[in-house]
C-alpha cells in the first residue's frame, strides 16, 4: 500500500512539475495567438522568406514595440498592421517585441552584384547611415537592424519614406529624397549582403 502511495504520489509530482514546466517555458502564452498570425507574412519565429516582409527575428526590442505603437496609432500606415496592431494593448506588444527580439537573425544569403554592391556602399556612406544604423548597420534599441535584411523590403522602405508613403521617421524621408532611386536600389543590394 505504501509503494502505491508513493508511486501515485511521484506520478502526481511529476505531471505538476511538468504543467509548470510548460507554463514556463510559454513565456509568451498571452500573445501565442498573435505570435501565430504574424508566421503568416513573417515566416516561423519571424524569419521571413518573402522577400517583401522584413525579418522580425532578431530585430531590436524597443524599435519593434514602437513599430507596433505606430501601427496602433496610424502613425505608420500599413491596413493589415494597423488592425492587427488596434487589438494590442502596450502589454502585448511589449511581449511580442520581446519575442521576436529573442530569436536568432536569420541568414539570408542574399549576393548582391558587386559593383552594384559598391555603388549602394558609397551612397550609405555618401548619406552617413553609419551614424544612426552603426559601423555594421546591425542599429540598436532604437533603430533598425539593416544588415541582411531582404533587399525587396529595404528598397521599399527606402523609397516608402522618400515619397512619404511612410511618416514616422520625418528625419529618414528627409534623406532618403536626396538620393535617386538607383541609389536606393544600389544601397538595399549592399546591405542586404552585408
Amino acid at each position: 500500500m505504501n509503494a502505491a502511495r508513493t508511486g501515485a504520489l511521484i506520478l502526481g509530482l511529476c505531471l505538476v512539475m511538468t504543467g509548470h514546466a510548460a507554463a514556463r517555458d510559454d513565456a509568451y502564452a498571452a500573445v501565442r495567438e498573435e505570435l501565430e498570425l504574424c508566421v503568416a507574412c513573417h515566416g516561423e519565429g519571424g524569419a521571413s522568406s518573402q522577400p517583401e516582409f522584413p525579418i522580425l527575428a532578431g530585430q531590436h526590442l524597443y524599435y519593434l514595440y514602437v513599430q507596433l505603437k505606430d501601427f496602433k496609432s496610424g502613425y505608420r500606415k500599413n491596413d493589415e498592421m494597423g488592425l492587427i496592431a488596434a487589438e494590442l494593448d502596450k502589454a502585448e506588444m511589449l511581449m511580442i517585441a520581446e519575442y521576436f527580439s529573442e530569436q536568432i537573425w536569420p541568414r539570408i544569403g542574399f549576393r548582391a552584384d558587386p559593383a552594384i554592391a559598391l555603388k549602394g556602399e558609397t551612397a550609405a556612406a555618401a548619406g552617413q547611415c553609419v551614424q544612426c544604423h552603426r559601423g555594421g548597420y546591425e542599429g540598436d534599441s532604437r533603430v533598425p537592424r539593416l544588415a541582411g535584411q531582404h533587399r525587396a523590403y529595404l528598397n521599399q522602405t527606402m523609397l516608402d519614406f522618400k515619397h512619404k508613403v511612410r511618416n514616422n521617421s520625418p528625419a529618414k524621408s528627409t534623406l532618403m529624397t536626396s538620393f535617386g532611386d538607383a541609389d536606393i536600389a544600389a544601397m538595399a543590394d549592399f546591405l542586404a549582403g552585408f
